[in-house]
């Protein structure tokens, strides 16, 4: 297997593991319905479910301004840390899940014409760089877009105020921290009705599953 296509057969393989877990959604789950319905917990005054679906809004409308200002409008009220978007994330996340899955489908169309051509048509040279420029393009653009989402599958929300993170996965372990309602964590691990969470200031404990709620929803 030649360079080209390792590069081409990660990409697809990052694609259709980040597109599976945004776009294989339940019926009725969209980023206007995530979005009414983060709106909806915030008037009811519970921080971590508005958070949460604000947040797999975000997934599926990477760049709608209402959801961000919403979102952090609510960080903010319950003073939560406010996480800032950089450059590559803002670049690479501009488009809706089906638009990065067509790129990537049309880099491989464009990659493969080129190839063909090469044995085919060789007079057409330009018209061959062309199409590999092209699809070389599309599927950069879609393997950052899996790479500033990559992140978000392995990301949880707290949803009940003063959360504790314990030593061991068992309800009376001894607590070593207690987390904020809408506090985002990193999950590392799973064990009985436990997740091992990983906080962004460095902490590290167990989190009983019915505490918290996985940004991208699993799917059965």
């Amino acid at each position: 297997m030649t360079g080209l296509a390792r590069i081409v057969c990660l990409t697809l393989a990052l694609l259709i593991s980040v597109q599976a877990a945004r776009a294989d959604a339940p019926e009725g789950y969209s980023a206007s319905a995530l979005y009414n319905l983060g709106n909806s917990y915030a008037r009811a005054g519970k921080p971590g479910m508005a958070i949460l679906n604000y947040e797999r809004a975000s997934l599926l409308a990477p760049n709608d301004s209402d959801i961000e200002a919403n979102l952090r409008f609510v960080q903010s009220s319950a003073h939560l840390p406010l996480e800032s978007r950089g450059n590559f994330d803002r670049l690479a996340g501009i488009g809706t899940p089906s638009l990065v899955s067509w790129a990537a489908v049309l880099g491989v169309v464009f990659l493969g014409a080129a190839a063909v051509s090469a044995q085919v048509f060789s007079r057409y040279r330009a018209l061959r760089y062309v199409a590999a420029f092209a699809g070389v393009l599309m599927l950069a653009w879609t393997l950052c877009n899996g790479i500033s989402l990559w992140p978000k599958l392995h990301e949880a929300v707290i949803l009940t105020p003063s959360t504790p993170g314990r030593v061991s996965p068992v309800p009376m372990g001894d607590s070593l921290f207690v987390l904020q309602e809408g506090e985002r964590v990193r999950i590392d691990a799973e064990h009985e009705g436990f997740t091992l969470v990983h906080t962004h200031a460095g902490r590290a404990g167990w989190v009983a599953d019915s505490n918290l709620a996985p940004i991208v929803p699993r799917t059965r």
